[in-house]
């Protein structure tokens, strides 16, 4: 299932908006295509990114891939726990599993993304 508290962008990130700051993080659709997930390149604290721009990685058993930033703003917070325990983004990629925030991020920018019915189309077309 989707969540709709959030938006998703075309690359299978998803950021949700709490108070004000962003929450980013992975779909369970790109978890689930990337596998056991080994290790997660975090982006650094007080970065400025724009959307679209590469702001980590996360690399699995079976490949490699960039994450990149939903929206423009800047890296407020990233996950530390992941880099002990990336798997973390296996078992709850919408919850625990959360990669980076952000703030002073582009509220216009957000509203541009997929909504979780939009999302769930691109799904079914990618299958």
């Amino acid at each position: 299932m989707i969540p709709d508290d959030r938006k998703y962008t075309k690359s299978h990130e998803w950021i949700r908006i709490d108070g004000d700051e962003a929450v980013v993080g992975i779909t369970d659709y790109a978890q689930n295509a990337l596998g056991d997930i080994t290790y997660v390149e975090l982006p650094e604290v007080g970065h400025v990114v724009d959307a679209g721009e590469e702001s980590g990685v996360i690399e699995s058993t079976k490949a490699a891939s960039e994450i990149y930033a939903p929206v423009s703003g800047e890296i407020s917070d990233a996950n530390v726990h992941l880099e002990e325990e990336p798997e973390i983004i296996n078992r709850d990629p919408y919850d625990d599993g959360w990669i980076f925030k952000m703030r002073d991020f582009d509220e216009e920018e957000v509203e541009a993304l997929l909504d979780a019915p939009d999302y769930s189309a691109l799904l079914e077309r990618e299958e």
